[in-house]
């Protein structure tokens, strides 16, 4: 496993299912994290930065050979969408869990996989088909586009590398922004540029292909609740479907028709963006296992990674596309160590108390653990959350339920944030789009901090897992001592 966090925790856990020995590799930040703590075996690649380990193509295949290895499961980010990996492991005689390298390449600039989905017959945002070379080309592809307009990284995602431009006065220096943060990113600073969607959804289709040419989707995922073009809430299926039936199929056999012409195999997304009508434009392919895969493996019944790892062995995907159903609802939010009410700025530190919620419809998916140092240099996403239930609304009560039982103390989070969107009348409703949050934010004003939590969470940090108890089974009267303690 080439990766860390809670999906090396979730592939490792597939791993012994299967009863495959799993081999986890880790830089000196994750030396006692909870995936090197699970495996069978753990490899070291380097130091904390990502540079001189999780990205070291060189130093992942030595740790295999190494250790024997077979084959390398990429995760999501670092090495997960790099065609040179791909080719590297190939090289080296180990499997690559996840598409060929001439497909990730096909896709993995988001001008040429706008090329290939325009031949697929699918439907695109209109925008440049090449990366922009010229702040007067920007320029002059702006004005013909219409304002507002996107830039956006040609390599990449997670909402790096994208500027939104209102006017011609703001382009110049958004894009020498948005090209200085793609090439710090991927190491690829190319950035195009397209028309902007009014709020749009964003809804991604799940693929799934072997590599004897059977290619299915498993349907349509919801991620239009975003902070900074990163999706914090997923769910499936998508409550825009309810009123416009159809629209899975379309999209579903869009998706399938890029994959096939990019010659794909194993799990992959393809992304889309569907505006208030329901028409929809392709958006781009994740040739890797998506954050949020697990609400579309409770409403499926189907385990992604289990298929990956079947795929990888050269297996035949059993499954046809009139066998996949969907049935009930659900939802994902994903944790993290940030301050949503500080621009969710990454907030890193030691977890000193963690209860995790359970019960009826809940799943958990945590590469945490009490005691555990949050560490600066990686995404802050500690764990995803999920809960699924007959229908949405019984998914959201059993997810707000699993939110009121979450105790996660020491590291500033998004918990009690989730609860507020989940008890939100346009969430419940079904009103998303990606500039939900933004309206959120609007509707319920600034939240002002509050001394007597600061106060706590200040003595919780301070005494450890004892306080944090104590401030969950005694949290107004927690707070109370806590204030008179300070004040003594």
């Amino acid at each position: 496993m080439a990766n860390r966090g809670e999906i090396a925790v979730r592939v490792v856990r597939a791993l012994r299912e299967l009863g495959i020995a799993s081999i986890v590799t880790y830089s000196d930040a994750d030396r006692g994290s909870l995936a090197v703590r699970l495996a069978d075996e753990a490899a070291p690649i380097g130091p904390s930065a990502s540079s001189e380990s999780y990205l070291r193509i060189d130093r992942v295949l030595e740790a295999a050979e190494r250790h024997g290895a077979e084959a390398i499961h990429p995760g999501y980010g670092f090495l997960s969408e790099n065609a040179e990996f791909a080719e590297a492991c190939a090289a080296a005689g180990v499997v690559f869990i996840g598409p060929p390298a001439d497909a990730i390449r096909k896709l993995g600039s988001k001008t040429a996989a706008r090329k290939l989905a325009i031949a697929a017959g699918a439907p695109v945002v209109p925008g440049t088909e090449h990366a922009l070379s010229a702040w007067e080309e920007a320029r002059d592809a702006a004005n013909a586009l219409g304002y507002p307009v996107l830039l956006k990284a040609s390599a990449g995602g997670g909402g790096k590398g994208m500027r939104r431009v209102d006017r011609e006065s703001e382009l110049q220096a958004a894009l020498r922004e948005a090209a200085s943060e793609a090439g710090r990113a991927f190491g690829n600073s190319e950035v195009y540029i397209e028309k902007l969607v009014n709020e749009p959804r964003h809804i991604e289709i799940q693929i799934l292909g072997d590599h004897h040419g059977h290619l299915i989707h498993l349907g349509e995922r919801e991620c239009s609740i975003q902070r900074r073009h990163q999706k914090v809430i997923e769910e499936c299926p998508s409550p825009f479907m309810a009123t416009h039936p159809d629209l899975r199929e379309s999209m579903g056999q869009a998706a399938v028709r890029v994959a096939q012409a990019a010659g794909y195999a194993n799990a992959g997304t393809v992304e889309f963006l569907v505006d208030r009508d329901g028409k929809f434009f392709f958006l781009e392919v994740n040739t890797r296992l998506q954050v949020e895969h697990p609400v579309t493996e409770l409403a499926t019944g189907l385990d992604l990674v289990e298929w990956q790892l079947k795929i990888a062995a050269g297996a035949h995907l059993t499954l046809r596309q009139n066998e996949v159903s969907w049935r009930g609802s659900a939802i994902e939010c994903r944790i993290y160590a940030e301050d949503p009410d500080h621009d969710f700025i990454p907030a890193p530190g030691k977890i000193v108390h963690l209860s995790e919620p359970a019960g009826p419809g809940v799943r958990l998916d945590s590469g945490i653990f009490e005691g555990w140092d949050v560490p600066l240099e990686y995404d802050s996403l500690l764990a995803k959350l999920a809960a699924w239930g007959p229908n949405r609304e019984t998914a959201i009560g059993r997810l707000d339920r699993a939110l009121s039982e979450y105790v996660l103390a020491g590291v500033r989070n998004n918990i009690a944030f989730f609860r507020e969107v989940l008890a939100d009348q346009e969430f419940r409703e079904g009103r998303l789009s990606t500039s939900f949050l933004d309206c959120f934010f609007k509707r319920r004003g600034k939240k002002e901090d509050d001394p007597e939590a600061e106060a706590a969470a200040a003595i919780v940090i301070a005494l450890g897992s004892r306080a944090a108890v104590a401030v969950r089974q005694e949290n107004g009267a927690w707070l109370e001592v806590g204030r008179e303690d300070i004040l003594r």
